[in-house]
């Protein structure tokens, strides 16, 4: 499969509020994105996500040469009932820079819990500071580098988020790779997301000179809210794994192409109800002309296998109930084929457990002319659903 879902396994919000500089929220239901400003704009409190997700199996997978180092890595995190916000927000994601602590506390947790990540601490309960090089830090601490290799240490990335629109997606690949590739020096403790700042950092961190900035100064921006690991929908933050996988290999089969290509039929061989979610499946689908021409052989022309064209064909997979796109159609959705027709693969994980999916397949031909023909297609049997796997 070119499309892998990775998840956190840890998460918190990080407040800067006096009275939340020691709350923990490593079990809440929500990340979010804060920014308070009083009445008189003499306060100013504001929060940043914590996310870390293991890389083991993608680092594997590399060495092992299952997926190419060319491969994308895009974080994607889901609204859950943003307030408030400007249309066009802009959020910076860095690499932490020291290990932290996920805790079990969540915000309206009274009393507070004091244990894991905090603005103040990043693990309260051995009382260890967030810390820059050697100097105490409140807020989290992240790597930093000049502007000629900016995109290796921070994504800054501007959305506009409608009322229709509100999830956010970062090209994390840069640093990812210096998580796989360079881990003596950059050890994966996962992302800080935050809005701009530039404020100093002490053992207290202070908005003074940070006026102008997006987290510091006097705009109100809203809050923006996600779901997070411990929710109980189907929108976790997830790391997102893109490449091309297809293989295309012919042997005698004839391609279909042409005026076969305005009315074909696609269906798949062998599908089957349910998928154990730890399982890697193999679907096959095979193209043919809704009507046949008549010709004279030994062999029924409707039985005779076709390809589908090489390069631009494309599945995409939808949740059934809600009919969110999990793998959309692109580059790393292209099909496959080999001596005995049409396929690709899926990775049974990457998809929520007990949920069921729909498959659609997109066709084009005469690609980047002005006969340029795009079609698609769908079919209530081509669903599945993703099973727990049971341990017996």
């Amino acid at each position: 499969m070119a499309y892998y879902f990775i998840f956190p396994e840890k998460d918190a919000t990080i407040y800067s509020h006096p009275d939340r500089t020691k709350l923990n929220t490593g079990h809440d239901e929500i990340l979010e994105v804060v920014k308070e400003v009083s009445n008189d704009s003499s306060t100013i409190n504001s929060s940043r996500v914590l996310l870390s997700a293991d890389y083991s199996y993608i680092s594997q997978s590399i060495q092992d040469g299952r997926i190419p180092t060319t491969a994308k890595f895009y974080l994607n995190l889901y609204d859950a009932g943003s307030k408030d916000i400007e249309a066009e927000q802009k959020l910076h994601v860095y690499m932490i820079s020291g290990s932290w602590k996920s805790g079990t506390g969540k915000k309206f947790d009274s009393p507070v819990t004091e244990n894991g990540a905090s603005y103040k601490y990043r693990d309260q309960e051995r009382e260890l500071p967030w810390v820059t090089g050697s100097i105490l830090t409140d807020g989290g601490a992240w790597f930093t580098g000049s502007q000629d290799s900016f995109s290796q240490y921070n994504i800054s990335q501007s959305f506009d988020l409608t009322f229709d629109k509100r999830d956010v997606r970062f090209d994390v690949t840069d640093m990812v790779r210096n998580h796989i590739f360079s881990s003596s020096i950059y050890p994966n403790n996962g992302f800080i997301i935050k809005r701009e700042s530039t404020g100093s950092y002490g053992t207290t961190y202070s908005f003074s000179g940070d006026t102008n900035s997006d987290e510091g100064g006097t705009s109100r921006l809203g809050t923006l809210q996600f779901f997070s690991r411990e929710t109980h929908t189907i929108y976790p933050p997830s790391l997102e794994v893109v490449w091309d996988d297809s293989k295309w290999t012919t042997g005698s089969l004839a391609q279909l192409t042409g005026s076969a290509l305005d009315d074909t039929v696609i269906y798949f061989k062998g599908i089957r109800e349910e998928y154990l979610e730890k399982s890697i499946s193999r679907f096959r689908l095979v193209g043919r002309p809704r009507y046949n021409d008549r010709v004279f052989g030994t062999t029924p022309e409707g039985l005779t296998v076709r390809t589908l064209p090489s390069g631009s064909t494309f599945y995409s997979i939808k949740d059934s109930l809600t009919e969110e796109t999990i793998v959309p159609f692109g580059t790393g959705s292209i099909v496959s084929c080999d001596g005995t027709g049409n396929f690709f693969n899926l990775r049974m994980d990457s998809f929520q457990a007990e949920r069921h999916y729909d498959i659609h397949i997109k066709v084009v031909s005469g690609s980047g002319t002005v006969d340029e023909l795009i079609n698609y297609y769908s079919d209530p049997a081509w669903s599945f659903k993703v099973v727990r796997n049971i341990e017996r």
